[in-house]
């Protein structure tokens, strides 16, 4: 029996709009569209359609970074083998893009690791910036790139536990300064005037 070299739903997930406003829930308060239907393969959709159109279906949920769209590895990684594709930490959750990100035009020397299809600098050994770039990849059959789970490799929750704990955790940007300490952000509402001046 041969294998399945991609999902039947990873292409219309990488091609689906997310973050529109649900046109049956458009009043609510959590209607964006920030779900997809594994076994329906159709649009996305919001947080009420899950509970009535999609109930016992595998459903994962889209989430945003940098104006990109991401989804955890938690919840990927059950369905998809993700091996060779970049991770990032945000918010205290490893996450991967879904597809390629423009990049700036730069000299890449000195640069270790790329994208094997976009040429995207990665910060760490990965062969893919994305879901999106390892679909490119598999579909041209680079390397041994594949996407059934059997084949390839799953982090599991307990090497996932152990690398947000050792402190790899790694930004999008590296240049965004950390948060303050909690003790020092100011409380809302507050106002913080100059003293008054002679």
């Amino acid at each position: 029996m041969a294998t399945m070299l991609v999902p039947p739903w990873l292409e219309s997930l990488l091609s689906t709009a997310f973050f529109t406003v649900c046109r049956s829930h458009g009043d609510a308060g959590r209607s964006e569209c920030n779900m997809y239907c594994l076994d329906c393969k159709g649009d996305s959709f919001c947080f009420y359609c899950r509970s009535s159109k999609h109930k016992d279906h595998q459903v994962i949920q889209i989430r945003r970074s940098s104006y990109h769209d991401v989804v955890r590895v938690t919840e990927i990684q059950k369905v998809l083998d993700i091996s060779g594709v970049q991770t990032y930490v945000i918010n205290s959750a490893r996450v991967l893009f879904l597809n390629e990100r423009p990049q700036p035009k730069s000299g890449k020397l000195g640069v270790s690791h790329l994208c094997d299809i976009c040429g995207r600098t990665l910060l760490d050994p990965f062969r893919f910036c994305s879901l999106g770039c390892k679909l490119v990849g598999v579909k041209r059959n680079i390397g041994n790139a594949s996407f059934n789970i059997e084949e390839g490799i799953i982090i599991s929750k307990e090497e996932e536990e152990e690398e947000m704990r050792e402190g790899s955790q790694r930004d999008i940007n590296p240049s965004t300064p950390p948060p303050p300490p909690s003790n020092a952000r100011r409380r809302k509402g507050i106002p913080h005037r100059a003293p008054f001046g002679s």
